[in-house]
């Protein structure tokens, strides 16, 4: 399954592994090449007695393994919804916890280290995912570099803004309740005309942004966190994520109907997380663009 999401586009990402459950495809050449069957003695000859010595099943254990339930998902090795939500729990828990160490360890204002460290996150987060396997190390460290930015960020901004970070949090769960609402209700359809127009909004915003970064730099850049151009910005983000979050739950709904391994939980925690950390930043510039001078 081809995604795009740049995330889940690697090759092999949320697909079945070769050889899964027993079905992969022999190699020209090899003994059990145009068998279904594979090493199964019986395979050739569906009359065929049983080995010399095999003990017969009794008419229980055959009713018994007749009643017996299927293997579900979690038997077999493949991706759940359980499996997801766990992993981005887990993820997200990395995040706040260093959110909060650099909320209490790093004094106000001091964006030093914040900025080392959303970098360290930046080139994490590339490595991830341009990476053909997924490496859960590799995604809790982007979420303890990422949260340690943000706490830093969050913490400068709060005393800027009393309160501004519990109204983000509030803020951005409001916008991930609704959009997960919209999409399961079918409110929302993820269809490729809609993939192709918000991705195509989505990379305009990014480069946009990164210009008026880099302008900055020289000393020519927009003040994009205050007065109606920072409420414009702000609101035009969040419906970015948003739409970052439908994806999302399109790709894992479909991962997980088409027997995805369940080391791709991992996959898609690390971009729900991602589209939730600029929800929550652009909320931030939203809030504090709004708040002014109060």
């Amino acid at each position: 399954m081809r995604s795009s999401n740049p995330v889940f586009s690697r090759e092999g990402s949320f697909t079945r592994e070769p050889g899964y459950a027993g079905f992969g495809t022999p190699q020209a050449g090899s003994p059990h090449a145009g068998n279904p069957y594979g090493d199964n003695p019986y395979g050739n000859n569906p009359y065929a007695q049983q080995v010399p010595g095999q003990v017969p099943l009794t008419d229980d254990q055959l009713v018994e393994m007749y009643r017996a339930p299927s293997a579900g998902p979690l038997a077999t090795g493949r991706m759940t919804l359980d499996d997801v939500v766990a992993r981005t729990a887990m993820t997200l828990l990395t995040l706040v916890a260093f959110g909060a160490l650099a909320w209490f360890a790093l004094p106000a204002r001091n964006f030093g280290f914040a900025g080392a460290a959303s970098l360290i996150a930046f080139v994490v987060g590339l490595v991830i995912t341009f990476k053909p396997n997924v490496s859960p190390p590799l995604i809790l460290l982007y979420a303890a570099l990422e949260g340690f930015a943000i706490g830093a960020v969050t913490h400068v901004l709060n005393t800027i803004w009393p309160g501004i970070a519990i109204q983000a949090v509030l803020g951005t769960a409001a916008v991930f309740g609704a959009m997960l609402f919209a999409y399961k209700s079918g409110r929302i359809r993820v269809t490729p005309r809609y993939t192709r127009i918000g991705i195509a909004i989505g990379l305009g915003f990014a480069v946009l942004l990164m210009v008026n970064v880099l302008a900055g730099m020289f000393g020519s850049g927009l003040n994009l966190w205050a007065g109606p151009l920072g409420v414009a910005v702000g609101l035009i983000g969040i419906a970015i994520g948003a739409f970052y979050l439908t994806l999302d739950f399109n790709e894992i709904e479909r991962a997980i109907a088409q027997g995805a391994p369940q080391k791709e939980a991992w996959r898609a925690a690390f971009g729900l997380t991602l589209s939730l950390v600029w929800i929550y930043i652009e909320m931030l510039r939203l809030i504090a663009s709004l708040r002014g001078d109060d």
